[in-house]
């Protein structure tokens, strides 16, 4: 069993599985669009699913698609809400000095894009969509970035996950103020006062998951029925999780040494029994309470999240939302799948690489130990892989079917272009160093 298991352990641990997956489920999605079965797939996401207690008024019916945009990536933005939170607190976000370029980076790749897509749509309907371009898919740039394994300096991925974690925080943003619909403020309110009585309890550093995840529920649904998307309440409710351990780390160790001495005693016991009495179980009991109360409720989350998050509600988000019927040319703009392609490829290497040279000129911010310009503009060309928050975005601002299929070829054909692109220039760069150490700067 052990032999079977094995590969699948190592797929989940490798850094790129993700990116696999969510590269064959769009993939996927593609053939199942423009096979003979594409109406099925179409019905497929079109069926209303109702949760709820029927017999009692209390449900809610969505089509299945929604229930994954609207339900599963507010798992995903509680996820990402997580991920900004710990680098503000500590990580790459928590000093001006650590922030400063990849916080610009970041501005610069999300305006660059924003001014391309407007100006090449302005006074046309097309030009609602201006926030697709604006996003980096941090396990697609990532993934890429773990292709070249050591070679790459570890200041440049700390750089890619910094300003795509800042972008996800400025695509948080643009959806809550330009992508909402007619608002009720009495729903935002009573979503607000829970939001609030869960943050006091993190303050005062008490967490339970059989309060928080009912309350998370009628904040959902708060914010779904308000007119803001709901995915906005998952990274709220995230800022509401406490980043401190709730035990101190002299009761830590109190716990284990006590526990570890009781198994300590009875070795000779334990080596030839594999069933232990009451006080070793007692005591193992006690170690993994001791190891879960050292790791702050945020990070244990984040961790447990993680797995869900890579494997299966991105895969299913892709699966859903990038299958496109080529077939049907018709129904391609292809003036809106040229506009987005430009902004994801071009807005970003330019915005990221032109921000990050002046700020460093500037003396604002400087590259990270081992990082040169070279290896920026190879960051900044990945940062054109929009892909997820992208697809999202466009689902939000396009209504129309010819217009939301035109933006999903744009973003797959920019996102996948800016993807070569980049491969090859790092290749390009980290190759020249690998053999010759001296171009290093």
């Amino acid at each position: 069993m052990n032999n079977i298991l094995k590969p699948v352990d190592s797929f989940m641990k490798s850094s790129n599985s993700g990116s696999f997956l969510l590269l064959f489920a769009t993939a996927l999605a593609l053939i199942v669009a423009n096979s003979p079965w594409h109406h099925l797939y179409t019905e497929f996401l079109n069926s209303e699913f109702t949760f709820g207690f029927v017999e009692n008024g209390i449900e809610l019916t969505e089509p299945f698609y929604l229930w994954i945009n609207d339900g599963l990536m507010a798992v995903f933005f509680f996820h990402v809400g997580l991920e900004i939170k710990r680098e503000i607190l500590d990580g790459e976000l928590k000093t001006v000095q650590k922030a400063s370029l990849p916080v610009i980076a970041a501005l610069g790749g999300v305006v660059v894009p924003i001014i391309i897509y407007i100006t090449l749509n302005s006074g046309v309907d097309t030009a609602k969509g201006w926030g697709i371009p604006m996003a980096t898919d941090i396990a697609f740039s990532l993934g890429i970035l773990q292709l070249f394994g050591k070679r790459v300096p570890l200041g440049l991925k700390v750089f890619l996950t910094a300003f795509a974690i800042v972008d996800d925080l400025a695509a948080v943003v643009v959806i809550a103020i330009f992508y909402g619909s007619n608002i009720h403020w009495d729903l935002l309110l009573y979503a607000g006062i829970i939001l609030s009585f869960m943050a006091f309890m993190g303050v005062k550093k008490y967490f339970s998951r059989y309060i928080f995840f009912p309350l998370s529920v009628v904040v959902w649904i708060c914010f779904l029925k308000s007119g803001i998307h709901p995915t906005i309440a998952g990274v709220l409710l995230a800022f509401t999780i406490p980043a401190t351990r709730l035990t101190t780390l002299d009761k830590f160790f109190d716990k284990i040494q006590y526990s570890v001495q009781s198994f300590v005693q009875d070795k000779e016991h334990l080596e030839t029994h594999h069933i232990m009495d009451e006080e070793r179980v007692h005591a193992a009991h006690n170690i993994r309470k001791a190891s879960e109360a050292i790791n702050s409720p945020l990070q244990k989350i984040e961790h447990d999240l993680h797995p869900w998050v890579t494997f299966l509600i991105m895969p299913i988000f892709a699966f859903a939302n990038a299958g496109v019927n080529f077939t049907d040319n018709a129904n391609i703009e292809y003036d809106l799948v040229f506009h987005i392609a430009i902004a994801l490829i071009v807005g970003k290497v330019v915005g990221i690489s032109l921000a990050s040279y002046v700020s460093v000129k500037a003396k604002i911010a400087k590259l990270p130990k081992g990082v040169n310009f070279k290896h920026i503009i190879g960051a900044g060309f990945l940062g054109g892989l929009g892909f997820t928050m992208s697809l999202f975005i466009a689902n939000l601002a396009f209504t129309d079917v010819a217009l939301l299929s035109s933006a999903k070829v744009g973003i797959l054909a920019g996102s996948f272009i800016a993807c070569i692109i980049g491969y090859v220039v790092l290749k390009m760069i980290l190759g020249k160093e690998e053999s010759n150490p001296s171009t290093k700067e």
